[in-house]
């Protein structure tokens, strides 16, 4: 897979972002998915992809500890659109299970704890979404944290076994937010109160002046756990 992966890069090489889009849209009709988290990069892949080609699946995690401006949100990009996000959520065997062993907070107790909230939160749901599929869109960028920099446009997915595509991997927050006012793109109003990342509400705060964009994440880790493990 990984001959295939960088006929692609060198296939797509300088090519814009929406060509991109619309290439792999086409060639992978039925096996292409969009993971959303309803974040700012991800408004604008879902404004892209609605354009080019609005049957592409479009998926968001619903860990059950969403904030409520999350739930509003999602429910006005489907109406904005017409169209429908599948939800997928956890096994709700394996979140009692957990929160009989470890408590209701288990992620403020340690960095263990916390990835195992998130392995069973997002990661077993992710897996499920992601059955049957070749390609997975993200809107993961560089630009937002040190966990990040060496992402690729296009890679493979060991993990997921699928061609991961990032269509923003190198595009700048200016360009994102650019791109939703020019467009008139409705996002989180979590973002005007100074969260430019924004999970679930226990594990997420407002960064202060200064502080780098998922500094808001799981505060209390080092910059280099400030990850759930979908993107690792």
């Amino acid at each position: 897979m990984r001959d295939i992966v960088n006929q692609y890069r060198k296939q797509i090489k300088g090519a814009s972002t929406l060509k991109i889009l619309a290439y792999f849209a086409e060639k992978y009709k039925g096996e292409i998915a969009f993971s959303t988290s309803l974040g700012a990069e991800d408004q604008v892949l879902t404004d892209m992809i609605y354009k080019i080609h609005p049957l592409v699946r479009i998926f968001t995690l619903d860990t059950g500890r969403l904030f409520q401006e999350t739930y509003n949100l999602l429910n006005i990009t489907e109406k904005k659109y017409g169209i429908k996000i599948q939800l997928y959520f956890p096994s709700a065997a394996r979140v009692e299970e957990m929160v009989k062993d470890k408590g209701i907070n288990l992620f403020y107790e340690s960095v263990e704890n916390r990835q195992l909230c998130c392995q069973i939160r997002k990661i077993e749901p992710l897996r499920r979404a992601l059955n049957g599929m070749k390609i997975w869109i993200s809107g993961v960028r560089k630009e937002q944290s040190v966990t990040r920099q060496e992402f690729e446009l296009i890679d493979w997915d060991e993990s997921h076994k699928v061609i991961k595509l990032l269509p923003l991997v190198d595009w700048t927050e200016s360009q994102v937010w650019d791109y939703l006012k020019e467009k008139k793109i409705p996002y989180n109003e979590l973002h005007d109160k100074g969260f430019p990342s924004i999970g679930c509400l226990p594990c997420t705060r407002a960064i202060k002046p200064g502080e780098s964009l998922r500094s808001g994440r799981w505060w209390c880790e080092l910059p280099e756990n400030i990850e759930c493990g979908l993107h690792l």
